[in-house]
């Protein structure tokens, strides 16, 4: 995944393909019960319901910077029990007694944007601030940080045992300009940096998650080119030496990277350090942001975040879509097609695209990353949260550590 859409942290909010976050009813509930276990913490949606509405609210109410409630359902009752269950199939992912808990929280500041990465050695959890956003007082002034958690510390939040965990910055050397993605990588972690200004082009970095948190330039440009602002990063179990990234222009649309940006069209690479070979592997896009495999990497999703312009508002006639794509025997993206169009937040869709369940947490969701059996975490930009029980062991094709 930005509160709201036309702000400073809108860029990413649909960057997190495969989480949840929106309203809840509870209607039809007692039908599910009927087949499945509910968990306390959680309450059904009956879509049925949701077809035909009284009264449809207008495009200057109901819009793409607007959060849906069911009639007559409050945010509190959506906040009270969290887990919205759509389809009965989101039980089988959530344990009997999954619950979601605020571990940490700023002001304004969105610390707590994207990056989020489990580094499983030292069962911590790195993500990064939000580079554009004019309450972090980043962009040309400084750069945005790198900061780590640790899961002990969560586990004793959830459980009542410490009010909050420890944010620690992590000072990257030589620093890492304005990280906004990053995924496990041999051993390391792999940043993608969206550049400053006209001098500081955007790069691929090599940190090392222990002390002194070592960094390496991987690639800088596209043969000679500058390339917009990088923006997500992801492996392929197929090709686990290759790293796979998205060039949008969200540096140029929070004013921190130059306006307009024409040397290169946004797309999505494949960087190969062995070779140093870099190549397009998708180029039919409008602002490429969010990006992810499949857990066998025969598919490739692709969010593309075309309606969020940051500092200049919101088209809503540009897409707000997820498109899956055949990863060929050569590595290559084929085939495109439109595997969901998302609402402003997120959630948990099956292959074919059916809407099973969302978390609610009150505000936009930028990034969140499964870390081991039972458990997540969510970067929520002001908010930092911490889910347990979860009922399927969270793999994710990126955490190749």
């Amino acid at each position: 995944m930005d509160v709201s859409p036309g702000s400073a942290t809108t860029q990413n909010h649909t960057a997190a393909m495969l989480l949840p976050l929106l309203f809840g009813s509870l209607l039809g509930e007692v039908a599910f019960a009927q087949n499945a276990s509910l968990p306390d913490s959680a309450q059904v949606i009956d879509q049925k319901s949701l077809a035909v509405l009284e009264t449809v609210d207008p495009p200057s109410v109901q819009n793409l910077s607007s959060v849906f409630l069911p009639p007559g359902i409050t945010s509190q009752d959506a906040s009270s029990k969290p887990f919205h269950v759509y389809d009965e199939a989101f039980l089988e992912l959530l344990g009997s007694n999954v619950s979601l808990t605020l571990i940490a929280s700023s002001a304004k500041d969105p610390l707590f944007h994207e990056a989020v990465v489990w580094y499983p050695p030292t069962d911590e959890v790195f993500f990064v601030q939000n580079a554009g956003a004019k309450d972090a007082g980043t962009g040309l002034n400084k750069s945005s940080i790198i900061q780590k958690i640790s899961l002990a510390q969560a586990e004793a939040v959830a459980q009542g045992l410490n009010s909050s965990v420890d944010v620690i910055v992590v000072n990257s050397t030589p620093t890492v300009i304005n990280p906004n993605g990053a995924t496990n990588y041999q051993g390391q972690i792999v940043y993608t940096g969206e550049g400053q200004g006209d001098d500081i082009a955007p790069a691929l970095f090599l940190m090392n998650p222990l002390e002194p948190y070592n960094t390496t330039q991987l690639v800088n440009n596209y043969y000679g080119r500058q390339l917009n602002s990088l923006n997500d990063v992801a492996i392929n179990p197929l090709f686990p030496n290759a790293i796979y990234f998205t060039d949008s222009l969200y540096g140029a649309l929070q004013d921190f990277r130059p306006w307009p940006t024409t040397t290169i069209p946004p797309m999505v690479y494949r960087f190969d350090p062995s070779t140093g070979a870099i190549r397009v592997v998708a180029a039919d896009l409008n602002k490429p942001n969010g990006l992810t495999f499949s857990p066998d990497g025969s598919v490739a999703y692709v969010t593309d975040t075309g309606a969020l312009e940051g500092f200049y508002g919101v088209n809503a006639s540009l897409p707000a879509t997820i498109y899956s794509y055949n990863v060929t025997a050569a590595g290559n993206f084929a085939n495109r097609q439109t595997f969901a169009y998302v609402s402003p937040w997120r959630a948990c869709i099956e292959p074919d695209g059916v809407l099973l369940g969302k978390i609610w947490v009150g505000s936009t969701v930028a990034n969140f990353r499964f870390t081991g059996k039972g458990r997540m975490v969510i970067a929520a930009e002001t908010k930092l949260y911490y889910v347990n029980g979860w009922g399927v062991e969270g793999g994710d094709p990126q955490d190749q550590y």
